[in-house]
């Protein structure tokens, strides 16, 4: 009734910052300029060595922050960090192995859309078969219309005939081995890194990753022309070190800090956007029209399942928690986070 409360609905850019919302942002463009500048580096060396040096560098620069500003920040113990370098074997190691190999076969604008649209589909399709999450009519129906617009994109991969059609399909299945890898190390990080440090479980897990890409390009170095690697190349390849990878990782930490992550979740649908723009402006990649409609259908039925039908998360929770005295939005978004 008091006409005091109105100024307290205007947001300042800090507490635009402190929602995590930017980290989570900035994340998503940089995860999805990835697959383009990726497909430049795998054009120009072998895709083994492409995965290794990305992740090599991306290794030193989190390495390099960890000694600046890790003595302020809460050691753990030598399990914990064994779990974070095995859980960084199917995060960083797996992934990127079929990643890479994907692009030296497909379009790098296929994996955009495959890889961060497939992979919270299995994800929720996973906890809710286990009995983890709840089920209800959307997430079914959700799923099922993810399924088919996952089909149809493939279709569509395959269906102009010839080489290239079959070598994009090829490339597009191998796409799939990414979204599984990328499903497992989501579910299986929420588990074994509770409470660890997110820089230095992303260092961790990073630099184990990096190692064992390191030992299977190694054969591929002898036979590598290094010579008629360009500087478009070479700048590519440090930007994805640096950018998709050190500066994509700690956004994600910082953005999972402060918000659920059912909407870090909803936000990961940004990618498909950003991956897509940097395709065809970059590499003028484009879909075909069957993969255009799956595409779509794919993308619908996947924030379908996702968010239940309720695009707003967070608008049902701070309802929901009303009741709880003393209970500060702040106090109730932390306390979700805490149970990823």
């Amino acid at each position: 009734m008091n006409a005091p409360d109105a100024p307290s609905r205007t947001v300042s850019p800090d507490q635009i910052m402190q929602s995590g919302y930017p980290y989570l942002l900035t994340t998503m463009v940089l995860f999805g300029s990835a697959y383009a500048s990726s497909k430049v580096v795998v054009g120009e060396m072998p895709h083994q060595l492409a995965a290794a040096l990305r992740f090599a560098g991306g290794a030193g620069v989190l390495a390099l922050l960890l000694l600046i500003v890790g003595r302020n920040r809460t050691p753990i113990s030598r399990a914990m960090a064994i779990r974070a370098g095995l859980v960084g074997l199917i995060g960083v190691f797996a992934y990127n192995v079929f990643f890479f190999w994907g692009l030296s076969l497909a379009p790098s604008l296929d994996g955009a859309i495959i890889i961060p649209v497939i992979s919270p589909v299995l994800t929720t399709a996973f906890l809710v078969v286990t009995g983890r999450e709840s089920t209800s009519l959307p997430r079914i129906v959700g799923l099922i219309i993810a399924v088919c617009g996952a089909a149809l994109f493939f279709v569509g991969a395959g269906s102009a005939g010839g080489q290239l059609s079959g070598s994009r399909l090829a490339g597009d299945l191998i796409y799939l081995g990414s979204a599984v890898c990328w499903a497992v190390y989501t579910i299986v990080s929420k588990r074994v890194l509770v409470g660890v440090d997110p820089l230095r479980s992303a260092a961790y897990g990073t630099s184990v990753g990096a190692v064992v890409l390191l030992i299977v390009a190694a054969p591929h170095l002898p036979s590598t022309d290094w010579g008629a690697v360009t500087v478009a190349g070479w700048a590519n390849l440090v930007y994805l070190a640096v950018g998709p990878t050190a500066v994509a990782l700690l956004c994600y930490a910082r953005g999972l800090s402060v918000v659920a992550p059912s909407t870090a979740t909803i936000m990961m649908f940004a990618v498909p956007v950003s991956g897509a723009v940097c395709s065809a402006l970059f590499l003028g990649e484009s879909f075909t029209t069957g993969q255009l409609v799956g595409s779509l259908v794919t993308v619908a039925g996947a924030l379908l399942a996702v968010t239940h039908g309720q695009l707003l998360p967070s608008r049902t929770r701070t309802r929901a928690t009303k009741p709880v005295a003393g209970a500060s939005p702040t106090a109730v978004e932390r306390g979700a986070s805490t149970r990823r």
